[in-house]
């Protein structure tokens, strides 16, 4: 079949699918979502094994380990994904909701309402588990998505796009509000950006620079940027040295593969004045590469300077860069030039400097006194994440079933006509 051809089959379904799903009842949705995770229950044992093949492919194209974390399914990440499924039943239907309503003094009543935005395309990379949220997330929120998911996790998406489609079925529910492009062609991504205008309403991508300088270059219909992770934690003076060392190393070593992990510690000099290095030991310690400060290159030899290359990294891996600076104000400057809009944290017991640093740094989210890894939509109480947004239109940070709703207006009347 010709490629485009296929992809326009896919988006004329969707476009049917959508109608269909807006007459779906939430008691409806929700049995959808049930059904769906009794299969993953049911089928754990051929969703690991189909995992396992992405597993084996990636090892043997040497992918980093940190980058085969985040591909891995085993029984306590299905338990997971389960749980992430069960919080989203507990939620209310996102869509229907009066958000305001007036009067106006010609009678009309006017309300402004929640709707679906349509159809949504997602193109993804590494993570498996993102089939089953966005899958599950999207057909709560009323909206038919197409999945794009990358060739590293081809198996593993398959079989859990097929068990939504199955819950589908089982319900008597339009199948295609939920289709996985079952194609590793490259082409496909770009006719999906380029080419579906008249099929998809969204694009939300989560991957890396290629894809997103892609999109940005060729969409041809709304995006939502789910950018870099280049996340930044500034240790100010007073910061409390019985905590940083802990929260330091839980947000790069923890999972260093994953967007809300730390890429540039900074730290001001006076905190290293009074506490000694301590922290960067302890990194070294963890197996962490260091891309080191000038100021201490003398005290580590064996540690690469940081260059701008690295604090524009988002190494995605047991790599860190260092900042020594003077003051808060260095600190921001720093982050402001180099951040890609995600997540910064500062560690300090200044009220006053915590808040000069939350109001002078333009990310969507900001941490004072915690780690970094915490920037997650289920963390965050939305049951899981279609992806986190570094954009400000039309939403930022992450993202849970509101952020897949859109608005207009109803206006009723009694035969009113404008003079």
């Amino acid at each position: 079949m010709n490629k485009n051809l296929y992809m326009k089959k896919i988006g004329e379904k969707a476009k049917t699918a959508s109608l269909n799903l807006s007459n779906l009842s939430i008691n409806k949705k929700n049995s959808v979502l049930r059904q769906f995770s009794q299969y993953l229950k049911k089928n754990e044992k051929l969703i690991l094994n189909a995992n396992k093949k992405d597993i084996s492919n990636a090892k043997s194209k040497n992918i980093k380990n940190s980058m085969i974390d985040r591909l891995k399914l085993d029984s306590k990440k299905i338990k997971q994904i389960r749980n992430s499924i069960k919080k989203i039943i507990i939620f209310k239907d996102p869509v229907g909701k009066t958000l305001s309503s007036w009067k106006r003094p010609n009678g009309l009543i006017i309300k402004r309402v929640s709707i679906p935005i349509g159809v949504i395309g997602v193109i993804y990379e590494s993570r498996p588990n993102v089939t089953s949220d966005v899958s599950a997330l999207c057909f709560k929120s009323g909206n038919v998505v197409i999945l794009r998911g990358g060739s590293e996790a081809f198996h593993s998406n398959k079989i859990l796009a097929k068990l939504f489609k199955k819950a589908l079925k089982k319900k008597k529910c339009d199948e295609n509000c939920i289709q996985f492009v079952e194609s590793r062609d490259r082409t496909h991504v770009d006719y999906l950006l380029a080419g579906m205008k008249n099929y998809i309403d969204l694009i939300i991508p989560r991957g890396g620079k290629g894809l997103i300088q892609s999109m940005v270059e060729n969409a041809t219909v709304p995006y939502i940027l789910d950018g870099d992770g280049n996340v930044h934690l500034y240790i100010h003076e007073d910061a409390d040295a019985d905590k940083v060392n802990k929260i330091v190393i839980n947000a790069k070593v923890q999972r260093p593969g994953v967007c809300n992990a730390l890429e540039t510690l900074i730290i001001h000099n006076k905190y290293i004045e009074q506490n000694g290095s301590k922290i960067i030991d302890e990194l070294l310690a963890n197996g962490v590469e260091i891309f080191i400060d000038e100021v201490l290159s003398l005290e580590y030899p064996n540690c690469k300077v940081a260059t701008e290359d690295e604090y524009y990294m988002e190494f995605h891996d047991y790599k860190i860069a260092i900042k020594i600076v003077e003051n808060l104000d260095e600190a921001i400057e720093h982050i402001n030039i180099y951040s890609s809009g995600h997540t910064e944290s500062i560690l300090t017991k200044d009220e006053y400097a915590a808040e000069k640093f939350s109001n002078s740094i333009d990310s969507s989210v900001i941490f004072i006194n915690a780690s970094t890894r915490f920037t997650d939509g289920e963390i965050f109480g939305f049951g899981a994440e279609i992806g986190i947004s570094t954009q400000k239109l039309h939403v930022r940070g992450p993202m849970g079933l509101e952020a897949l709703t859109s608005e207009r207006y109803i206006v009723k009347g009694h035969g009113q006509i404008r003079e």
